[in-house]
């Protein structure tokens, strides 16, 4: 998967595979959009939707770089997400990237979802933050421009 930083947005990813059809990708976009519900997860339900209909992304699996926040995890199951799959927590982002933070985590957000979602993570805690921490500190001195390779695990 690769992220784009332009205008200083974080480098935080989500990939969305949907069974038998495609798979979508979107980067954070808070800055570029100015836009603060622009979160990669939300982005990659607005483009997933907007390119394939309402019901595009039912029954897919979303794998993020970071964990969703709230309002994250709700606009998956809105979506009718399946599974949800995340490397680093909101606790490790939150120590690295710092800023405001709203810590409820996506599996009590999807807890008492009337549908069942999946929440797998953390996954690769400790890769996912040496990226994350290269990434701030760049983001942080305005060095970081252009794409950021991040790979993701096989399913289990």
């Amino acid at each position: 998967m690769v992220a784009t930083n332009e205008a200083g947005d974080n480098v935080c990813t989500g990939i969305c595979v949907i069974p038998g059809f495609d798979i979508a990708a979107a980067p954070c976009r808070q800055s570029s959009l100015a836009d603060c519900t622009a979160h990669a997860e939300m982005v990659l339900v607005r483009e997933t939707q907007a390119r394939g209909g309402p019901a595009a992304a039912q029954g897919a699996t979303v794998y993020a770089s970071g964990e969703p926040c709230a309002m994250c995890a709700a606009a998956l199951f809105r979506a009718d997400v399946s599974r949800v799959v995340y490397a680093a927590s909101q606790a490790e982002m939150t120590r690295i990237m710092g800023g405001p933070t709203l810590p409820i985590a996506a599996r009590a957000v999807l807890a008492g979802a009337s549908r069942a979602v999946r929440v797998d993570g953390p996954w690769l805690e400790a890769e996912a933050a040496a990226v994350l921490q290269v990434a701030a500190a760049r983001t942080r001195s305005g060095e970081l421009r252009g794409r950021l390779a991040l790979a993701w695990p096989q399913d289990r």
